[in-house]
């Protein structure tokens, strides 16, 4: 399967640089993507200049795109050794996805997400797989298994894409089943003991069907390991398969049925306590300074690793039919959905029992999708309709789990136990074991745990249409309208530990407690029965009974755009759309609810290439952001010596302008060089703190540029030597902006030892070597690879009530030897 190379490059030039909108970056070298994989036979000029996107909800070649829009294809997920989104965000300037815990991600774009791991809330970036809604967020960051390109829009998506898009959308594509032959396998060997493998089988199953298997392995040992017993802590286990069968029936209509599933088991993330810890039984000062943190990064880790895991099990079909009508075309799709997660995670960062506490979120999830897409065009218009029915079930358990003797501990740190040593269990022990009596209320298990469940139900009919008003001159117009329902539950049930209450029990029943308060000692059973997590005033009004709440929102989402093709190679466009999410609950708080997101986004833009070698793209925008919703840990009230850390609603008003930029340049045939960047100037609105500071016109925290630069080079070993391409790319995020709550707010610390925030930088290369006829490749890669590490998180939960943090830490360089073989 050899290529004519003079010929592809004439071609590569004019699809990069001669398209008028090209509005992507950093977009994969096609020629380079074809000469690395093989290909699929002979291209020619015309094949490369068919470039398709679905932005618009319609097949459009590029340059007919008016979006903030960047394409990333495989080429571009190999030179950096992509497995997920986590991997990419760094070279797509606006998006950061934390994919630390697969269960529980988040995604930001251009300086907007929702801060929320519950089910109450949605996601304000909608991730799409083959034009299906990829739901919330733990089952939205999957492997990547088969993909043929990625898109990220940038901006709101309401009317094309529809509810929970108020940020923009990432569509990633799936590759069809093709009616040839086809075979490849990918192996990955790396340092930290990684081990990453991936298999593809096509075959034709008649002459108008064919079916498309894919599987992968993945495994690493992980980058941490505990200092105490030296097990790995943060590795990845994971496999994940994908089975996909097409078939044309007749000459008007394709059935596409795709069925992908994946398990992940690994340990859960884990914390690097970074606050000094006396010999025990000795306790840290409650609350922990920050001015008595230590760098992460020079310590190590200490967890109770027993209590670590992340598991998730998830399957999904979808359907896709599409049928040819005389006046257009009409698109079925259905898509069911399905996972189980756990994610349980030591919250303190020691191995000290008498200090541990964790947190455990389970979550079980189904969800149903329907859309009936319609579509057509005429010398005058292309417009598509349609209608979509979303409907989901969720349920989630969220779960503090401690011991008494920490219980004991953040008694004495609270101050409200009215006994000598400032502890419930301990002296009760100590003095009923002074009576003779044989309990032990010391270092029993106690577990406090939220129960929620979800049932929503969104309904939308939208239509957009492009006007061709003249030869140059397009206008737009899209309206959708959405109706969403949720249901929602709370049932919050008194703390559960059996040995404790067996106990005590016992100690009733032989009358010790009348004993003591005979004796002028203030101990009864029930002083000795309470929640230490859950303890806000709704919950403790609301123990063991279920709570129900159900709202509806509706939306009207429209979009108008206007592009103007003043040349053949150059547009200029201004569009102003709406966004839209629907409001929801706080899963840790009973009662709360959330108003609906709302987005306005006014931007313009111009597109344009020069000599078939050089392109570049800007865009400025501006947008208002009403009502982001975010639930929030707030500190204890130091006027309240009962109160504990806990989670509430946290809602504001923000605006931002900024500005998109990317241009490409192939220097040469073989030298490639691209650029991308976003400046963003994102503040706060109206927004109050919970701790009841205004920060009006403050910084958001939202750094005001990313970018990423990258290029690549092909070596022409000669004919039958193959070719050898080296390529590198360099990401860049600015420091954060922080404002007057920045420190409460967890988004940058006054401690300069952690730099909590600081800029960060990040550069991967790849060597790789392809035979002539692609059949055979090898590579070397590196990531990160000047090891820049940063701490990305602080974990405060137990902050206040123990003395203890801890913090999550980026990882480090990793490189290994890829090998790969096509048929």
């Amino acid at each position: 399967m050899s290529l004519c190379k003079n010929r592809l490059a004439l071609s590569l030039a004019y699809a990069l640089f001669g398209c008028a909108s090209l509005g992507v970056a950093p977009m994969a070298f096609a020629q380079e993507a074809l000469a690395s994989s093989g290909g699929a036979g002979e291209r020619t000029a015309t094949d490369l200049d068919a470039i398709t996107v679905t932005a618009q909800s319609r097949e459009q070649e590029l340059q007919d795109v008016p979006i903030a829009l960047q394409v990333l294809n495989e080429q571009m997920l190999d030179d950096v050794a992509a497995e997920d989104l986590s991997d990419i965000d760094a070279f797509v300037p606006g998006l950061v996805v934390n994919g630390l815990q697969p269960t529980q991600p988040s995604i930001k774009l251009r300086g907007i997400e929702t801060d929320d791991f519950g089910i109450g809330t949605d996601p304000a970036v909608g991730i799409f797989v083959d034009g299906v809604y990829g739901g919330r967020g733990g089952g939205v960051l999957l492997p990547f298994v088969d993909v043929e390109r990625i898109e990220v829009l940038k901006g709101p998506q309401g009317t094309l894409f529809g509810r929970n898009t108020a940020a923009g959308a990432i569509s990633l594509i799936t590759r069809r089943p093709q009616d040839e032959v086809e075979a490849r396998a990918k192996l990955r060997i790396g340092n930290y003991g990684k081990k990453y493998a991936e298999a593809m089988w096509n075959i034709p199953t008649g002459d108008n069907s064919a079916f498309r298997l894919n599987a992968l392995l993945n495994h690493s040992d992980g980058w941490i390991q505990d200092g105490a017993t030296g097990e790995d802590l943060n590795g990845e286990d994971n496999w994940a398969t994908r089975a996909a069968w097409q078939v044309h029936m007749g000459d008007n209509t394709t059935a596409y049925l795709s069925w992908d599933h994946e398990s992940l088991d690994q340990k859960g993330r884990p914390t690097t306590g970074i606050v000094a810890l006396p010999p025990a039984p000795g306790r840290p000062s409650a609350p922990a300074e920050d001015v008595d943190y230590f760098d992460p990064r020079d310590a190590q880790t200490f967890n109770d690793t027993d209590a670590s895991a992340e598991w998730r099990t998830f399957d999904g079909v979808s359907l896709i039919v599409d049928h040819a009508l005389s006046w257009g075309n009409l698109t079925s799709t259905t898509s069911w959905r399905q996972y189980d997660s756990l994610n349980q995670v030591e919250e303190d960062g020691t191995n000290r029992f008498d200090l541990y506490i964790d947190s455990t979120n389970t979550e079980s999830n189904e969800s149903f999708y329907q859309e009936f897409k319609f579509a057509g065009s005429n010398e005058h218009i292309d417009w598509v309709a349609g209608a979509s029915y979303f409907q989901e079930e969720a349920d989630q358990t969220s779960e503090v789990n401690t011991n008494t003797t920490t219980v004991d501990n953040i008694v004495r740190n609270m101050g409200f136990a009215p006994t000598p040593d400032g502890s419930l269990y301990n002296f009760t022990t100590l003095l009923a074991q002074s009576f003779g009596i044989p309990v032990d209320l010391r270092g029993l298990s106690w577990n406090e745990k939220f129960q929620n469940t979800l049932d929503t139900k969104a309904y939308a009919a939208f239509g957009d249409v492009i006007w061709h008003a003249t030869d140059k001159l397009n206008l737009t117009f899209g309206l959708r309208y959405t109706h969403d329902q949720k249901d929602f539950s709370w049932l919050n049930t008194q703390r559960t530990a059996d040995e404790l209450d067996a106990q005590l029990a016992l100690l009733e029943a032989v009358g010790f407690f009348g004993l003591l308060n005979a004796n002028g000692i203030p101990l009864t059973r029930d002083l000795l029965t309470f929640d230490i997590a859950f303890r806000d005033p709704p919950a403790l009004a609301n123990k063991g009974i279920t709570n129900r709440a159900s709202e509806s929102w509706s939306d009207f989402s429209p979009r108008l755009v206007a592009d103007y093709h003043f040349n053949d190679n150059g547009m200029v466009f201004a569009s102003l759309a709406k966004g839209y999410k629907a409001g929801g609950y706080n899963a840790l708080q009973i009662g709360p609810a959330f108003d609906n997101e709302d987005v306005w986004n006014f931007e313009t833009g111009i597109k344009q290439a020069f000599d078939n070698r050089f392109s570049y793209n800007a865009s400025l925008f501006y947008y208002n952001y009403d009502n982001r919703q975010a639930v929030r840990l707030i500190d204890p009230d130091p006027s309240n010596p009962t109160d504990i850390p806990r989670f509430i609603i946290d809602t504001g008003d923000l605006e931002a302008w900024g500005v998109d930029f990317d241009t490409r340049w192939r220097v040469t045939d073989a030298f490639a060089f691209d650029f991308q960047a976003e400046w963003i100037d994102s503040t706060y609105k109206d927004y109050v703190t919970p701790e009841g500071l205004s920060l009006d016109g403050q910084p958001t925290g939202e750094p005001n540029l990313s970018a990423s630069i990258g290029g690549s080079y092909v070596f022409q070993l000669g004919e039958n030597a193959g070719d050898l391409r080296l390529s590198a790319r360099h990401a860049y995020r600015g420091k954060r902006r922080c404002n007057d709550g920045s420190d409460s707010q967890g988004d940058c610390s006054s401690n300069s030892v952690l730099d909590l925030g600081e800029a960060q930088e990040r550069t991967d290369v790849r060597l790789g070597w392809t035979s002539p006829h692609g059949n055979w490749g090898w590579a070397v890669y590196g990531n990160n690879v000047f090891d820049n590490r940063y701490v990305t998180g602080l974990n405060t939960y137990g902050k206040d009530v123990l003395g203890v943090v801890g913090a999550t830490v980026g990882e480090p360089r990793t490189y290994g030897l890829e090998v790969t073989a096509r048929y």
